[in-house]
């Protein structure tokens, strides 16, 4: 059983460094950070260490350790939620001794020595903390840390418990995990406070969103826009659920443009998604997907296989 071996192996190490994927978002950083704080307060000799590129609006949630190269000399490196190589964040994962891939996305790249994949999960962090209740038995701890950590990673990629990935399992675990007194109130605020940059953009984008007889909604947010509200393209990911709760509305995309790609997030009510994503160098969950175009030629060819799918779903 692969929650047997990571098991096994964590208790292996000496060295452990655990990555996410690139433009984290909270099960990114829920599931990579409270899977470091089970294994800090279990194993306090070990060295421990969480890496990848900062995002400033998640450093409420945790920070990342800057270590050198070798430290990866004999060390196990752990990828969080990350379905595809190419979306590690900080590509010196390679550098350990053994590669494990923890992961709740299909498993279309099937990188790591040992491998963990549940896409019946509702996140990663609801497998981190699966794998802790299975490692409990062999003395495994948990703490008030890991708690809050694995929640909001939960939270984040249910819609706070309102999508269907959200099963009976993940209500069972949410409740264990909140008789940790972290505070509760606070992480809500953090994870769902936004400014008024980016307040204002999204009324633009509710102001100019578009609908195809299809059912098909595309949002295109050029440097030009997004330098006329204040906004970088990262704080984006807060605006993408925005179209979520219009009528008719099947799929919806947004087209990020950046300095030398367009960043697309698809979503979708019933279509599914995801192929189209893999097609557009990305991937992700059957409703909720990311991809990259280079040009907006190519935006419009991802728009107009996203209308026939959307044509064909009833």
């Amino acid at each position: 059983m692969p929650k047997q071996d990571i098991i096994q192996t964590i208790k292996k190490y000496e060295t452990i460094i655990i990555h996410r994927h690139v433009r984290p978002d909270p099960d990114a950083l829920g599931s990579q950070c409270g899977l470091k704080a089970i294994i800090q307060e279990t194993f306090p000799e070990k060295s421990v260490y969480a890496v990848g590129e900062e995002d400033e609006s998640f450093h409420f949630l945790a920070r990342m350790d800057d270590i050198a190269d070798d430290v990866y000399e004999g060390a196990l490196v752990i990828a969080c939620d990350t379905a595809n190589t190419s979306r590690i964040s900080d590509n010196r994962y390679n550098l350990g001794e053994k590669l494990l891939k923890i992961d709740h996305h299909p498993d279309h790249d099937k990188y790591g020595d040992i491998r963990w994949v549940d896409t019946g999960a509702s996140s990663t962090s609801e497998m981190i903390y699966e794998l802790y209740l299975t490692g409990k038995e062999s003395g495994f701890l948990f703490n008030e840390e890991a708690a809050r950590l694995i929640y909001a990673g939960i939270v984040g990629d249910t819609g706070r418990f309102l999508f269907p990935s959200t099963k009976n399992v993940t209500f069972q675990y949410a409740a264990e995990l909140i008789e940790y007194p972290f505070d509760r109130q606070a992480l809500y605020d953090d994870l769902y406070r936004v400014n008024e940059d980016i307040a204002r953009l999204r009324g633009y984008v509710l102001q100019h969103f578009t609908m195809s007889e299809n059912g098909v909604s595309t949002i295109k947010l050029t440097k030009e826009i997004l330098n006329q509200f204040n906004v970088d393209p990262m704080e984006t990911s807060k605006l993408v659920g925005a179209l979520g709760d219009i009528n008719n509305i099947k799929s919806w995309v947004y087209f990020i443009e950046e300095d030398d790609i367009i960043r697309v997030r698809i979503r979708s009510k019933g279509p599914v998604i995801n192929e189209l994503a893999a097609k557009y160098r990305g991937g992700g969950h059957p409703l909720a997907s990311g991809a990259t175009v280079h040009t907006w030629e190519e935006a419009e060819a991802l728009t107009a296989e996203l209308e026939e799918i959307c044509a064909k779903h009833s």
